[in-house]
């Protein structure tokens, strides 16, 4: 019922990041591969953050 007033955790944060930068990534991918090839690689230090936290 309140969960307009629930913080979302460390791990949802950055969960919400990995999906964004895999979103830019693949955005990209037509446009500019050495861009998409840095969001990758960015999305994959996140997801190893993520991993961290398990």
């Amino acid at each position: 019922m309140f969960t307009i007033f629930k913080k979302k955790s460390k791990k949802e944060k950055l969960q919400a990041q990995y999906a964004k930068l895999l979103s830019e990534a693949h955005q990209l991918s037509t446009i500019n591969r050495k861009l998409s090839d840095e969001k990758v690689f960015q999305a994959e230090e996140i997801m190893k953050q993520i991993e961290a936290l398990d």
